[in-house]
């Protein structure tokens, strides 16, 4: 009887310690109602592939009016305005699904 006691007492701040980290894992109910919201339309890959799309034709479209020259040009202005796009996209993605 006196062992079933001691061995009580010793187990007990170790019941109470993973109780008590137990309850402190657990997430409040403000943590499911505050969500952060995700942009699609945002993103290093997507703004990649736009820059990219539009250098590519911007280079392609300058190959084929002025050469070489108006291929390196056209890529600066195909980028510049893939960059545009990018930019127009995110912010209207936002306009769109405003905050609740």
């Amino acid at each position: 009887m006196h062992t079933l006691r001691v061995l009580s007492l010793r187990l007990m701040p170790l019941l109470l310690a993973a109780v008590v980290l137990i309850c402190s894992l657990v997430p409040t109910a403000d943590a499911y109602r505050h969500r952060r919201r995700h942009n699609p339309e945002a993103g290093k890959g997507k703004a990649a592939k736009r820059i990219g799309i539009g250098a590519a034709i911007g280079a392609g479209a300058g190959g084929l009016i002025g050469g070489r020259k108006g291929a390196v040009i056209g890529a600066g202005a195909g980028a510049g305005g893939g960059a545009l796009y990018h930019v127009h996209k995110k912010r209207s993605w936002g306009r769109h699904h405003p905050r609740r």
